[in-house]
């Protein structure tokens, strides 16, 4: 008999396919909405893959008692009880670096809209208002500092793709030494996090969630980045206070931020982020894209078969 595979959220379809001839496999993507359900499918499952949003801990990870592996269609693992897994003798297999390009490209994105400021103007421009004037202020990428913060694969992506528009770019990373020749093949010289807050134009967050990173930018550190400073968070929301950060943009103390990523999500009705200037909000999504998903997919479909055999 053929091993079980439970895929709780969406999966690109040639990659269930490719599962699906081998396996059996109960795909439904919105079966990480109905947990009893869920448990259920789990009791004869060796495999599960998910992406951000189903939580393989507690009474989940307990109704799998057949479990071999999970697969993680992304890089986070803060929604995985890996501790737990690990005891179990469970194989946690994270997509690394298949969204990179997704990633980099919206940090890239979000941060050239937020610094030049002009493309919101579409329904002044209709309306005969002409903001000429208003939306000649805005700066340009090249010249300016990009601080990249958590140097993995996405962060030196980003790092290469911002040196190639005139950028310079820092650093920090408390797990790569400054000796490493990471930062020279990416073209970016290592700070300590304090100095980077203090010296860059753009700040990139591409961190894991946990203890030492929950809270990192909080009032404090947030209020020693230049007035003008854009802040970019495509990593976990809880590293962000997002009540502080609201508040210096309303207060005219940041140039702008871009949030991919909530301490709570989906974003939760009354946050203090509504209504927020110069503020760029979008669902989780900056990894995700037709192309990211389609290697995101295919690479843990490969990698989940190999480890059932």
């Amino acid at each position: 008999m053929s091993a079980r595979i439970v895929i709780s959220e969406f999966m690109d379809a040639p990659a269930v396919e490719r599962l699906s001839a081998r396996f059996d496999v109960d795909y439904r993507p919105r079966l990480v909405d109905e947990p009893a359900s869920l448990a259920a499918a789990l009791r004869e499952a060796q495999g599960w893959i998910v992406r951000n949003r189903t939580p393989v801990r507690g009474e989940l990870l307990a109704a799998a008692p057949k479990l071999r592996v999970v697969g993680r269609l992304g890089v986070g693992l803060d929604n995985i009880d890996v501790v737990a897994c690990e005891s179990r003798g469970i194989q946690v297999i994270p997509a690394s670096g298949a969204n990179a390009e997704s990633v980099a490209e919206y940090v890239l994105a979000a941060a050239l809209v937020l610094l030049r400021g002009a493309y919101f103007s579409t329904r002044a421009v209709e309306a005969g208002t002409w903001p000429r004037q208003t939306l000649s202020q805005g700066r340009e990428a090249a010249g300016k500092t990009l601080g990249i913060v958590g140097f993995g694969s996405i962060g030196r992506l980003t790092a290469r793709k911002a040196a190639a528009i005139g950028m310079k770019v820092v650093g920090y990373d408390p797990h790569i030494g400054r000796d490493d020749p990471a930062w020279a093949n990416a073209r970016t010289d290592a700070r300590d996090l304090d100095a980077l807050i203090a010296e860059c134009d753009v700040v990139s967050l591409h961190l894991p969630l946990d203890d030492s990173t929950r809270g990192l930018l909080g009032r404090e550190r947030l209020s020693r980045m230049k007035r003008d400073a854009i802040l970019v968070n495509t990593a976990r929301g809880g590293i962000v206070d997002e009540a502080a950060l609201a508040t210096m943009l309303r207060e005219g103390r940041l140039g702008g931020a871009a949030l991919d990523v909530f301490d709570h999500e989906p974003l939760a009705a009354g946050s203090p982020l509504t209504g927020a200037p110069r503020l760029l909000l979008t669902p989780h999504i900056a990894g995700v894209t037709v192309e990211s998903n389609e290697r995101v997919s295919a690479l843990i479909a490969e990698r989940v078969a190999e480890a059932l055999g």
